[in-house]
């Protein structure tokens, strides 16, 4: 470097040390240095936001967060729990790498799972088709087309057999199970299962979604009307909480409604509005908060927008425990929000697939950033398809490299006290309240799905986002932005065109060799209890011993409560 090079530097960081010594507050810097330099340069965009809407700052400061103290933000494993459930979070164990998989028949999915376990996977999620979250026999008209395309198809417990043969349940660290409309069923197939294979029900760890509000609202797998799906949902938190303390009987989810097109402020709030329904409902039948709160957890969808992301997570778990100490938690571990993230499917983008392996590896990072217990991270194929064999490894390696190469799981809550990150988790926090109390003000979640208030929030917030897509003032790589002019073709999953004839005979083979009068003395029963507004899982899993098929149970409970007739929202 020359003389004068070295000179002209010195010069530069003077001045420059100089103009900021000279300023002792953002509104100065604004001011005196950002004015000046946006007048001279137009900026790149003329509003800067989340994906969400929050605006974004040029720069933050400690100004900006009433947060950016230690004794405000806390410390891991203690509460408000912001940074964390756990005092160690990763430093003494990894998240639960589990994926979601599931494939035509139950033969097929086992398949599938001893491959993943083989390859590190500790946990799995069982993906189940339309007509079983529907409630609906294979050989049910309504299920023509649809059995085993989406997922597994189980219409009994013959099925629930096979799909959990030769897997060591009680090593998984956690199974999964999109049931929620049917979610009590599902729960006592599992327990006749185990009791029929020997497998101590205790040591298993089953984690059922069960968050049947959601469906009405971004989803649509609902089957009954909302008070008495609200009331089923709650039988299975009841028998977990008083039987089951290691299974997981709700997982309040948020990421229907996210993939729905809302923000992250709507999807922690109608989460959470949805999840003190159950939570009302079960306290009203005599359990204490801290009976059934520790088994609770959420399912949120994990995007892309990073800093956004992040402050999500942390924003849920400080909302919750306060939602739980004002219900009157004592013990901290109902106070505790445990978050299952699945990073969005709706982000995965169908022109140049490839491309969705970057994507999922930002949103996995955010979560891993945000503290998350459970991570299921999307197939680049999913914009398609069910994933192949190949995209769903590539995916679990998408875990495996953020866990052991990347460097953030060797301190907790790594960007915790960065200015941007607490203003943006307050500014989430504070939105989130707003809608409670909005929600409160109309009755509750329950009300909010009648009147239609979910289903207007979320369909404007849609729209605004698709017409960000259509103006281009929202960039997805390959699709609105930096087009190939040819495309090339990926392998993409197609289901056995012959699943479907071969479930149709099995569940016709299980009516021809059960005893059908003991199902229909159980059916009998179950309708009786449905009437009186009994618990219903003691009759559930008798009736799943005797064989009653998922559509038979369903359509006893149809013929009791009735089917949901959606009003019509302007």
């Amino acid at each position: 470097m020359s003389g004068f090079s070295r000179t002209v530097n010195i010069k530069v960081k003077e001045k420059t040390t100089t103009a900021a010594t000279d300023l002792h507050n953002k509104a100065e810097w604004t001011s005196k240095v950002l004015s000046p330099h946006q007048e001279a340069e137009k900026p790149r965009k003329p509003e800067f936001a989340t994906s969400s809407g929050l605006p974004l700052e040029p720069v933050y400061t400690a100004e900006d967060s009433a947060n950016n103290s230690t004794a405000r933000i806390g410390y891991p494993g203690v509460y408000p729990f912001t940074r964390g459930v756990t005092p160690s979070m990763y430093r003494s164990q990894f998240w639960v790498m589990g994926m979601y998989a599931g494939y035509g028949s139950a033969e097929e999915a086992n398949e599938r799972y001893r491959v993943l376990l083989d390859r590190g996977q500790t946990g799995f999620s069982i993906a189940l088709d339309l007509p079983t979250q529907c409630g609906y026999d294979a050989d049910d008209p309504l299920a023509a087309g649809e059995v085993g395309v989406t997922g597994t198809h189980i219409g009994s417990l013959a099925d629930m057999e096979v799909l959990f043969g030769g897997i060591p349940l009680e090593k998984v660290r956690q199974i999964r199970t999109t049931a929620n409309s049917i979610g009590p069923i599902i729960a006592a197939m599992y327990i006749a299962a185990f009791e029929k294979q020997g497998v101590s029900i205790q040591n298993t760890r089953m984690f059922l979604q069960n968050d049947v509000l959601k469906e009405y609202i971004a989803r649509g797998t609902q089957i009954f009307p909302p008070e008495a799906a609200l009331k089923f949902s709650s039988d299975l938190i009841e028998y977990c909480g008083r039987n089951l303390k290691s299974w997981t009987p709700l997982a309040m989810s948020g990421y229907h409604i996210r993939d729905s097109g809302s923000t992250a402020a709507q999807e922690l709030a109608f989460t959470f509005a949805n999840g003190l329904a159950y939570v009302e409902e079960v306290l009203r039948r005599g359990l204490k908060i801290d009976d059934f709160a520790p088994q609770l957890w959420t399912f949120l969808g994990g995007g892309i927008d990073f800093l956004e992301e992040v402050a999500k997570y942390r924003a849920a778990r400080r909302i919750w425990a306060k939602l739980m100490k004002d219900r009157g938690a004592q013990n901290p571990e109902s106070m505790k929000l445990k978050i299952f993230a699945y990073t969005l499917g709706g982000n995965l983008v169908a022109q140049q697939p490839l491309n969705n392996i970057a994507r999922v590896a930002i949103e996995t990072l955010a979560a891993v950033l945000g503290g998350v217990q459970t991570i299921a991270t999307s197939a680049y194929d999913e914009a398609f398809a069910i994933p192949t064999e190949e995209a769903a490894t590539i995916a679990l390696r998408t875990q495996q490299i953020v866990a052991n190469e990347a460097g953030v799981t060797g301190t907790v809550d790594a960007l915790g006290g960065s200015y941007a990150i607490e203003a943006l988790t307050d500014a989430l926090e504070r939105e989130v309240f707003r809608y409670l109390e909005t929600i409160e003000k109309q009755g509750g979640a329950v009300r909010c799905i009648e009147n239609g208030y979910y289903h207007r929030e979320l369909g404007e917030a849609a729209y605004r986002y698709q017409r960000q897509i259509e103006t281009n003032d929202r960039v997805l790589v390959g699709m609105n932005a930096y087009q190939s002019e040819k495309e090339t073709p990926i392998p993409v999953f197609k289901p056995n065109p012959e699943m479907e004839r071969r479930q149709v005979e099995k569940v016709k083979a299980v009516r021809a060799r059960r005893d059908t009068a003991a199902v229909t003395k159980r059916l009998s029963e179950l309708a009786t209890a449905a009437g009186a507004k009994d618990n219903l899982m003691p009759v559930l899993v008798e009736c799943v011993k005797a064989y009653a098929t998922l559509g038979e149970i369903c359509t006893t409970l149809r013929g009791v409560w009735g089917v949901y007739q959606p009003s019509q929202v302007i």
